[in-house]
This record gives structure tokens, C-alpha cells and sequence, in this order.
């Protein structure tokens, strides 16, 4: 499990049905090895989260008071709720709580529990 598959926005890449399929080369896959040319991204909130090198938004220390992520987050839709709270556990918890929980989904969230008689739903 790595990082790399988690989406600057919170999605998780290795449960998504698009990803999975092949139609979706995932968020930050293939920048890192000259695979996919930076220049040609077309999500704003890639372009700056990795322009600043970050894994996530989550590392951000605008993250509160970003616009570019709380325009996405205000959007309708379940996934932008779930994406919310992905970024919200890993900065509570960490990269690696994170792909632990992660790691047994069937689907394209689930459920973490990591805390001691505590389930976190994502």
C-alpha cells in the first residue's frame, strides 16, 4: 500500500471502480517518473498540492481555509463528503492508519477501525 494512491483530494485510488477498470490513470501516478507530463494536469487541486510537493491536501497548512478544496468539498454528492473525511482522518491519524483501514475495503470507502473500541466510517 502507498501513498501514491491516494488522491490529492482524499479519493483512494485502489477501490475505485475507474481505476481499477483502467480508464483512470489515478491522481498523481506517473508524475514522479516522467510517465505523464505535469504540464498537461488538469485538476486544480493536483496542480497545487503537488506543485507544493505535498502527498495530500491533508499537509497542507492552508488546508482550512483553502478554497480550492472546500469548493470541492461544498459540492453535491456522497464522494465529496467521503473525500472530506479521508483527508480529516489522515491528518488526525496519519498516512499510515489510513492504509491500514484501507487496505480491507471493498468498495470505494469503508470503514476504519483504529481507535480502541472506536469505528471511524470513510
Amino acid at each position: 500500500m502507498s501513498r501514491e494512491f491516494i488522491g490529492c483530494c482524499g479519493a483512494y485510488c485502489k477501490t475505485c471502480k475507474v481505476f481499477v477498470e483502467g480508464v483512470c490513470k489515478g491522481c498523481k501516478l506517473g508524475y514522479d517518473k516522467g510517465e505523464r507530463d505535469f504540464a498537461k494536469a488538469k485538476c486544480v487541486i493536483k496542480r497545487c498540492c503537488v506543485g507544493k510537493r505535498l502527498d495530500t491536501c491533508a499537509d497542507c497548512e492552508l488546508y482550512q481555509d483553502c478554497t480550492l478544496i472546500n469548493n470541492l468539498f461544498a459540492k453535491s454528492g456522497y464522494k465529496y463528503k467521503k473525500y472530506r473525511q479521508t483527508l480529516e482522518f489522515i491528518r488526525t491519524h496519519g498516512y499510515d492508519e489510513f492504509l491500514k483501514c484501507a487496505a480491507s475495503w471493498k468498495n470505494a470507502y469503508g470503514k476504519c477501525d483504529i481507535i480502541i473500541g472506536k469505528e471511524h466510517s470513510l
